[in-house]
């Protein structure tokens, strides 16, 4: 991180204002760095932008480097000829502004796309195919990977036919011959995600707006990436994963968290040095200024759990690559911007490798009052290098947590902070955070709005109805933009 004291807001793209279903790369996600600017902040954190499947989950994408077509800017094709507004109206995203349908983007997005394929595809004939070899490592994978998926009406890859599922079979090789059409279209798709969201970061740098992006440190099951490499997972000799991932017990869940993602084999991967890795994460700063890599205390030591449980209390901690893992990064890439999500129960060697790895860690402030003992996470325990917010996409908003905290926690909390009912729950939290000692304070949206759970991200552990909530175009008020930009510049960030 640069060591300047800074501020930020985290929201996803799905979250930003518009007319079309679900938040996109269009004019309100330019508008919103506008917005960025004139409250003086100098961050937009976003989650994983990758493609999603079941459970619309960001954290649970079908490739690492693929975009969520779900975010292609409908408008320019309308001004490039491509779409009317007629023939968009025709296909329902979606009427409510607040929520997203991911049912209805499903079915009618994907068509929408597909029709502006079939008019476009011979006007951009060479400049689809000029993407296609520029990325060819990671997107001819891609884009074979989810044509085979279309023929197996979407399943698994684990579902497929036997040929299909490895890579290299003869059935494979004649699917990519005879298919091309199909398979071009996810190229499409691609090529106006990057051409979208490379013009979208290119207007933050000038307006001074670094991105913070979010990299999960498991791949999905049902994903590319270990259909592609399948070497480089515990899986056994029918592809099944032998082991998956999540987290033990704890007080917040009685039998853990099974996430299910396929665990990496660690030897494997440290003799290819690491290059799977490594291409991924330079793949990575291309698109972000700064990289938040989620559950880090995974590469000191991973929970898992064998295949086929159905929860995660009876898995074990495992060794992960630890310092030599970072140590190889940086000796190729050099030193990187990266935020390590170092959140739960920490070891004194996970402290140790975060402390080696120079990365700043983050604090949570809904997680510092607990009114029985002292907690890490209070703002006078910080030094400088960490990152502060108030509450992350896990979290309930800052409203929300008052209202489910114990309410000798939630006193300690405005105690603390001497929160006052003309100030408000959410802004006295946000001053909290922008007062600590921590290089770069977050807030979410959704606390700068001040509004409950029914605004929550996600609610870990539970599947249906996360990743839905909206701002309205109206919520950026000039009382926002003053209230916010007077605090920011109070506090020197």
């Amino acid at each position: 991180m640069k060591r300047k004291r800074s501020s930020g807001i985290l929201m996803h793209i799905s979250s930003l204002p518009g007319k079309y279903g679900i938040g996109d790369f269009g004019k309100e996600a330019y508008s919103f760095i506008d917005f960025l600017v004139n409250a003086k902040q100098k961050y937009w954190q976003v989650l994983p932008l990758g493609i999603t499947g079941y459970g619309d989950s960001p954290y649970q994408s079908f490739s690492s480097y693929a975009g969520n077509p779900y975010f292609i800017d409908l408008d320019e094709f309308i001004e490039i000829g491509y779409l009317t507004e007629d023939e968009i109206k025709s296909f329902d995203l979606g009427c409510d502004l607040t929520k997203v349908d991911y049912g209805l983007l499903y079915k009618n997005k994907f068509s929408l796309l597909e029709k502006v394929y079939e008019k476009a595809k011979e006007s951009l004939n060479e400049d689809l195919y000029k993407f296609y070899m520029d990325n060819f490592e990671w997107l001819r994978d891609f884009a074979l990977f989810m044509s085979i998926k279309g023929l197996h009406g979407n399943v698994s890859w684990l579902s497929w036919q036997e040929d299909y599922r490895r890579k290299d079979s003869k059935n494979v090789e004649k699917f990519e011959e005879d298919n091309k059409d199909k398979i071009y279209f996810w190229v499409f798709t691609q090529y106006f995600f990057y051409k979208q969201w490379y013009s979208l970061k290119e207007y933050a740098i000038e307006k001074g707006i670094n991105i913070i992006g979010d990299l999960p440190i498991y791949v999905a099951e049902d994903s590319q990436d270990v259909w592609s490499n399948p070497e480089l997972f515990n899986l056994d000799e029918a592809l099944l994963p032998i082991t998956v991932s999540g987290c033990p017990p704890d007080s917040f869940c009685e039998y853990g968290q099974l996430w299910g993602n396929p665990i990496y084999d660690w030897s494997a991967m440290e003799k290819e040095d690491y290059r799977w890795w490594k291409n991924r994460i330079k793949h990575s700063f291309k698109m972000f200024d700064v990289l938040r890599i989620d559950h880090f205390r995974g590469f000191e030591s991973y929970w898992e759990i064998k295949y086929g449980f159905k929860d995660a209390a009876l898995g074990q901690w495992v060794k992960g690559p630890g310092i030599n893992f970072f140590n190889s990064i940086k000796e190729e890439q050099g030193e990187l911007n990266i935020i390590a999500e170092d959140l739960g129960f920490l070891t004194e060697d996970v402290k140790k490798l975060l402390k080696f790895s120079g990365f700043p860690g983050m604090k949570v402030l809904q997680f510092a009052f607990d009114s029985r003992e002292g907690s890490d996470y209070l703002p006078h325990n910080y030094d400088k290098n960490c990152v502060v917010y108030t509450g992350t996409h896990d979290n309930s908003t800052v409203v929300g947590w008052f209202s489910k905290a114990k309410i000798e926690d939630a006193d300690y909390a405005k105690e603390y902070f001497k929160i006052d009912s003309i100030e408000g729950l959410n802004w006295g939290f946000i001053r909290g955070a922008w007062s600590s000692t921590a290089d770069l304070a977050v807030t979410t949206m959704q606390d700068i709005l001040g509004l409950n759970d029914e605004a929550r991200m996600n609610t870990p552990s539970t599947v249906g109805g996360n990743w839905t909530w909206r701002m309205k175009k109206t919520d950026l008020t000039i009382e926002i933009v003053e209230k916010l930009s007077n605090i920011t510049t109070i506090y020197g960030r």
